[in-house]
């Protein structure tokens, strides 16, 4: 019998999802016999110890998974539970993304005091988020908001509502979800009004290259449509060397008649001034999400690009 160790962050909706998937994991052993048992093992992740300042000043690539991935490769856990839109393009030596799950509503939304229309915000209301990606179309749609970053987890952001000054909160739909709070959701933004950020509403199990006793048993979770458009939109950031600290979105769709994906790409700056945007369909993800950020860039994306990553 083999005890498989699960690495995950500590918040309540890491371990949601990690526990999400260790039951998945748990059904299909049970159903075939496989000797396997599991256990979670709690990290901590440098995007968790830093609190006060928002992600574009902490900087660097994979704020969320770095110890985990460490861990992994020292073999003390043997596969983690990620968010894909915590994952860096490229993993290290040694690792790979095993499975992806079905994706969850990959959509932003508001939590609100009151109302359930962009609309119904006031005046110069004051909106927080953890992310660039999400003032700059904020900025967009009302440009009379008054964005304010706010981090920490998801608990705790929500309840900027009742402690703070805030009249609403924009957090990913999928974590609220995931959850069992979707009725705190006052509204739903669009994906063309609101473009997500690559890979969000997806997870990301990674494991080892070389153990492939755990490679074949997350096939079970693997979800083929979702890889798909989740190939192309991180294709799309690897181009553009893009992260969570810098203000881009990507996010494709199959087509429900074809073996097609649309994929949408945006680059703007926070103050919702300069936008770049730039849609197109293909069959190859790797290819699309390339081409969609390399339209960008011709647009003159690398200029906002460059000054984040610096």
């Amino acid at each position: 019998m083999r005890k498989i160790i699960v690495g995950t962050r500590q918040s309540k909706l890491a371990l949601t999802q990690t526990n999400w998937v260790i039951k998945q994991l748990e059904h299909y052993c049970e159903k075939h016999g496989l000797p396997f048992t599991f256990e979670t093992k709690k990290l901590v992740t440098k995007g968790d110890r830093i609190l006060d300042v928002t992600l574009s000043k902490v900087g660097g690539k994979g704020l969320f998974v770095k110890e985990i991935e460490d861990a992994m490769l020292q073999e003390n856990i043997d596969i983690a539970v990620h968010s894909m839109k915590d994952m860096p393009f490229v993993s290290p030596d040694g690792l790979m993304i095993g499975a992806i799950p079905v994706r969850e509503d990959a959509r932003d939304c508001l939590v609100m005091n009151k109302g359930q229309n962009l609309d119904d915000l006031p005046e110069g209301a004051l909106v927080g988020t953890s992310s660039l990606r999400r003032t700059a179309q904020l900025k967009l749609l009302r440009p009379d908001l008054k964005l304010e970053s706010i981090r920490g987890n998801i608990d705790t952001r929500m309840n900027k509502i009742s402690t703070a000054s805030f009249d609403a909160v924009v957090l990913a739909a999928a974590g609220l979800h995931r959850m069992g709070w979707k009725e705190r959701i006052g509204l739903y933004l669009s994906t063309d009004d609101c473009i997500p950020a690559v890979g969000q509403g997806a997870l990301a199990i990674q494991c080892r290259s070389e153990d492939a006793e755990v490679k074949e048993l997350l096939q079970y979770i693997h979800h083929q449509e979702t890889a798909r458009v989740v190939e192309a939109e991180r294709a799309f950031l690897g181009k553009l060397n893009g992260g969570c600290q810098v203000p881009l979105a990507g996010y494709a769709q199959c087509h429900d008649d074809s073996t097609k994906i649309k994929m949408v790409g945006f680059v703007g700056s926070p103050d919702g001034e300069t936008i770049y945007k730039y849609s197109l369909d293909g069959e190859n993800g790797l290819e699309l999400g390339e081409k969609v950020a390399q339209k960008l860039l011709d647009q003159g994306a690398e200029e906002i690009l460059r000054e984040f990553r610096g």
